[in-house]
């Protein structure tokens, strides 16, 4: 008999209207009769991202954590438009396909901006968010300059800077090499990856286009908030903002640096549950 905490891995297909058909790679661990936690990964990464957090939480709760497409083993259109509100509609259809109509978001990186479309189209059924150096206030890329950003990012040092600048001496050995060398060879080398990659980052300018709309519904939702930040992120600095809209959002800065996961993963565990267990879901 299965054990439900265990996890498991799925591929799930789901066809968005007007999109084309998605083949939607996931984990899932935790029994479905627990609250369910949706995490959402960020650049470059996958779900891999969150290979060793599942378990802190799947005794707790119904953990879901697909790739988001582009990334990981999820299949795309051959012809999709790589934009934040697609990759939206493909994460909307996938939750769609399997009821989840109630649940929390943990989202980081690239999974905010996912995390928040998501929340605009249905807020009801986004009880808590803990974002996790997951922006909401500023649009930060030279986006228009596709070359800068493939020589600065699209590279295996612009991969392994992401998980090492601001990491503390002393954290950096619990880092293993071969989740950035993963990274770069799964979801970043090669033209195709290249290039619907650089498509995300310039569509990432027209996040800036909902900022509004996100705060607003901030505002008027007043959606239980908690910032769990690795402080020396040399990228989303501004987890403290958050409160301007959501005076009882709670903020934690940790030393750590953009992927907090790979050094803080216990803590933010802990910091998490202890958030999630005054949540009404």
């Amino acid at each position: 008999m299965a054990v439900s905490y265990i996890p498991t891995y799925h591929n799930l297909s789901v066809t968005p209207l007007g999109l084309g058909t998605f083949n939607i790679n996931y984990v899932q661990a935790g029994s479905p009769n627990l609250p369910t936690v949706l995490l959402l990964h960020g650049f470059p990464s996958s779900s891999t991202q969150f290979r060793d957090f599942v378990p802190l939480l799947s005794n707790d709760y119904h953990v879901l954590a697909p790739d988001l497409p582009g990334f990981g083993l999820t299949k795309s259109p051959r012809d999709l438009k790589y934009t934040f509100d697609n990759l939206a509609k493909a994460i909307s259809a996938w939750l769609v396909a399997l009821n989840v109509t109630s649940y929390a978001v943990y989202m980081f990186d690239y999974g905010a901006p996912v995390a928040q479309r998501l929340a605009l189209e249905n807020p009801v059924q986004v009880k808590a968010m803990i974002t996790q150096n997951g922006n909401a206030l500023r649009c930060w890329l030279r986006a228009e300059d596709r070359e800068w950003l493939r020589d600065n990012y699209l590279t295996i040092a612009g991969t392994k800077m992401q998980y090492v600048t601001g990491v503390p001496k002393e954290d950096l050995p619990l880092i293993n090499p071969a989740a950035w060398t993963s990274d770069y060879l799964m979801n970043v080398a090669g033209k195709e990856n290249e290039e619907h990659q650089l498509d995300l980052f310039f569509d990432y300018r027209n996040n800036k286009v909902i900022y509004p709309k996100i705060h607003e519904y901030f505002r008027n939702t007043q959606v239980p908030l908690l910032a769990v930040w690795g402080k020396n992120d040399p990228v989303f600095e501004h987890a403290e903002a958050y409160k301007q809209d959501l005076p009882n959002a709670e903020v934690r800065l940790l030393d750590a640096g953009h992927f907090a996961l790979e050094t803080k993963r216990w803590e933010i565990a802990r910091i998490m549950v202890a958030f999630l267990k005054k949540i009404d879901f």
